[in-house]
């Protein structure tokens, strides 16, 4: 590997740092280095040390220093590289060997080696007695070693007696006992008394940390589907999800609900109503055209059903075709006119004067009225009416009845007309605030308004 002298770094960090237009492999290449991580590694050094991280250093460590090193990168979440910046250390496949050694041998493993030929055994220390010395003629080192062996052997039995007897414990249960005991005692000495090679052993870490990789994910999926009382499938929960900052694909979404068995308890249903021959009719005007350009353009209206403990609850609104959102609504035990009239003057009175949407309908007999075609001349409001017969002319009121029965309706049980009258009152809150839509971006009908008139 070239050398380098402290003038020639700081030169070329200087020209690095006072020259943005270029990068590092241009000004690596100008300069004649080898690479120009090479000079990534300069500069980072320089940021963090100045003038002293381009000079030589020492690669003499303690292992009290090395540990202290690890310990800061696991707990910061560092990378070998910016570790090896932060420290100043030049080498920076040093700090993965040091990672590497003490995982293998514990704190014992990062002790500096000592230099040269080892020294040759004399024949004592080669001699091997043929019964064990005597305890009071054994050093103390021996005897704490033995202690510590001791010690070990007690606590890894005690650990692997939880889950099942020591002898007939799995791979994965050693392979936990293990790590549990790896920071107390040397993991060599753990993995001998186990009788667990070492490749097993990372490889069952490996496993555990599989299985938790989406864990956090898991548990945000498992929220919104409960948040939203199962009504959400994994379209929307990945919508919601993503809004929450995390970016996740569709994908991942559906095969984790999976495993999770969650799975969205909406079906669909058809509906299905009579319509009258009373009155006059209007032509259709919105000819299916389902998309407005802007807030209070084109709305849709009908009324539904609900039948409840051998009573009836008729719910009339009206929907805003620019964002879905629903207007105004009235609800009565009976399909009376006032109720279609009362919702009318509830949407009329939101609108600013120069507003003047088209409002479509069926040609159920309370559009028929002439106190209904009143009020909407009175405002200069153009009435439609689906062909008779014909549910597909007003599919979007004819969609959000079948989305308001499938996720609130068909999802719950009620004792009382009144229990469901509180709950629809809840759940239209709930769609126009809460409730996102996917051809919304993702945003709820209010949400979707308000910023399209901040915009």
């Amino acid at each position: 590997m070239a050398k380098y002298s402290e003038e020639f770094k700081f030169a070329v960090v200087q020209d690095c740092l006072s020259d943005t237009s270029e990068g590092y492999r241009a000004i690596g290449r100008r300069h004649g280095l080898s690479s120009h991580v090479i000079l990534q590694r300069w500069v980072a050094a320089y940021q963090l040390h100045g003038g002293a991280g381009l000079r030589k250093k020492s690669s003499g460590y303690s292992a009290e220093y090395k540990l202290s090193v690890l310990q800061h990168m696991w707990e910061n979440l560092l990378s070998i590289n910016q570790t090896a910046a932060r420290f100043d250390i030049r080498n920076y496949a040093m700090v993965s060997m040091w990672e590497r050694a003490y995982r293998e041998g514990g704190i014992e493993a990062l002790e500096p080696r000592r230099r040269g030929r080892p020294r040759p055994m004399t024949a004592s220390e080669t001699s091997k007695p043929d019964q064990a010395p005597d305890d009071d003629k054994r050093s103390r080192e021996d005897l704490l070693a033995e202690v510590n062996q001791l010690r070990m052997e007690l606590a890894y039995v005690k650990k692997a007696s939880l889950s099942s007897s020591p002898a007939k414990a799995s791979t994965a249960e050693k392979a936990q006992v293990v790590q549990e005991l790896r920071q107390q005692y040397p993991i060599a000495s753990l993995l001998k008394l186990a009788q667990l090679p070492r490749s097993t052993f990372y490889y069952q870490q490996g496993l555990l940390r599989q299985e938790d990789k989406y864990g956090q994910l898991k548990e945000t999926i498992k929220a919104v589907f409960e948040r939203h009382k199962g009504r959400y499938g994994y379209r929307r929960v990945t919508a919601a999800v993503r809004q929450s900052g995390s970016p996740v694909n569709h994908k991942l979404v559906q095969r984790l609900m999976g495993l999770l068995g969650l799975k969205s308890l909406v079906r669909p249903k058809k509906y299905r109503s009579f319509k009258g021959e009373v009155g006059q009719a209007a032509p259709n005007e919105l000819q299916r055209q389902f998309q407005a350009d802007a807030a209070n353009r084109k709305w849709v209206t009908d009324v539904t059903e609900f039948n409840v403990a051998g009573e009836k609850l008729y719910l009339s609104p009206v929907l805003d075709l620019y964002n879905g959102e629903i207007i105004s609504f009235e609800m009565n035990k009976r399909p009376v006119f006032d109720m279609v009239s009362s919702m009318l003057k509830k949407a009329l009175a939101r609108l600013q004067p120069h507003e003047k949407p088209l409002l479509h309908s069926d040609q159920g007999w309370q559009y028929r009225m002439p106190a209904y075609q009143h009020q909407l001349r009175e405002r200069e409001l153009v009435q439609s009416m689906s062909r008779k017969g014909n549910c597909h002319d007003n599919a979007a009121m004819e969609s959000f009845f079948g989305v308001l029965k499938s996720e609130f309706f068909y999802l719950n049980k009620f004792d009382s007309v009144d229990a469901l009258r509180d709950g629809l009152v809840e759940y239209i809150h709930y769609y126009n605030h809460d409730r996102i839509k996917l051809k919304l971006k993702g945003l709820s009908p209010v949400q979707y308004r308000t910023q399209a008139l901040a915009a």
